[in-house]
């Protein structure tokens, strides 16, 4: 599954460091904008991978799992 996502990035010295609004828990550094952006997009996919981890264990137990596309 394929999404877009803000990024808002800003150099600090001699590093880009990045962040997303829409999943504030990730950000992202490095020190070319592609590193940068490259970096965020791992830390993006860690935590949407965690945030359905969490919300399968909480799922009640028989429930069925199936995959929406959006």
């Amino acid at each position: 599954m394929r999404n877009r996502y803000t990024e808002v990035i800003q150099r600090d010295g001699k590093w880009f460091i990045a962040f997303c609004p829409e999943v504030p828990e990730a950000n992202g550094q490095g020190k070319t904008r592609e590193e940068c952006l490259d970096s965020l997009a791992a830390a993006i996919e860690l935590v949407l991978d965690y945030r359905r981890e969490q919300g399968l264990e909480k799922a009640p137990r028989g429930a069925g799992q199936t995959s929406v596309l959006v």
